[in-house]
């Protein structure tokens, strides 16, 4: 969307600070032996406690006529996003890696969020580079969330630092335009070339999210019709952030 009233402004503001808390909560409460569905019970009474309504409950693609049927993704390991919590049976594991992912609809406009984390103790130094990496990827991804910028710019800088760790990405997903949908235009890869895609201009807001895998970053759907797993077995990491362009640079709208 393109927020162009100081109300709409204010409602993504104060929608992003109540899913980061929300998010942060959430990322606190994962350790081993708790069930995706102690998660989303917790997710969704957090945000019934706050009058919000969960964004990805429901919530229905072009090619989808069921609905998501979870308020949040919860991704695990080979999986890296869109695994549903409330029907994936997942119990977490020491030292699993897990991605949370979750949107909220505050006065009527969405804001999107993830983090990964790993549960207990790492497994291996590769998994903490490939969280440490990820999210550096999109710390690098926002500085060019820039007026007069383009989606290019953003998935340039991405994929320079996944190439800097030797990391695989998938190419068949991204990030995207957020407010008044889940989902909107314009697609933000996580990869491209600098001046090309669609030009950022002042009050777009935008998902960014790196994913990044340690192998090939090919990609299959699983069983579920949900959950994105990464053919070759290796682990997964995805952070996101809602950002609102503005003339004076990007503004992170998902912190606290």
């Amino acid at each position: 969307m393109i927020a162009k009233t100081e109300q709409e402004i204010a409602a993504l503001r104060e929608g992003g600070r109540r899913l980061a808390r929300h998010v942060r909560e959430l990322s606190k409460f994962v350790k081993p032996g708790v069930t995706a569905a102690e998660l989303e019970k917790k997710a969704r009474e957090m945000v019934r406690a706050d009058g919000d309504e969960p964004a990805f409950l429901g919530h229905k693609d072009p090619h989808d006529k069921t609905g998501y049927p979870s308020a949040l993704c919860l991704s695990i390991n080979d999986v890296i996003v869109h695994s549903p919590a409330a029907v994936n049976d997942a119990v977490i594991k020491d030292g699993d890696i897990v991605c949370l992912d979750f949107g909220i609809k505050h006065k009527g406009l969405y804001t999107d969020h993830a983090v990964t984390v790993i549960a207990g103790t790492p497994k291996s130094k590769d998994d903490v580079k490939l969280l440490r990496g990820t999210k550096e990827a999109l710390v690098v991804g926002i500085t060019q969330a820039l007026v007069g910028n383009t989606t290019g710019d953003i998935g340039a800088a991405v994929e320079e630092v996944a190439e800097k760790y030797h990391f695989g990405f998938p190419r068949n997903l991204s990030g995207h335009g957020v407010g008044k949908k889940v989902h909107e235009e314009p697609h933000v890869p996580n990869f491209g070339d600098s001046g090309k895609g669609t030009k950022l201009v002042e009050g777009l807001v935008i998902a960014i999210e790196p994913m990044m895998t340690l192998g090939k970053g090919d990609l299959y759907v699983d069983k579920d019709n949900f959950s994105y797993r990464t053919k070759d077995g290796s682990r997964t990491a995805h952070f996101e952030h809602t950002v609102l362009i503005t003339k004076n640079g990007p503004e992170i709208l998902t912190i606290e």
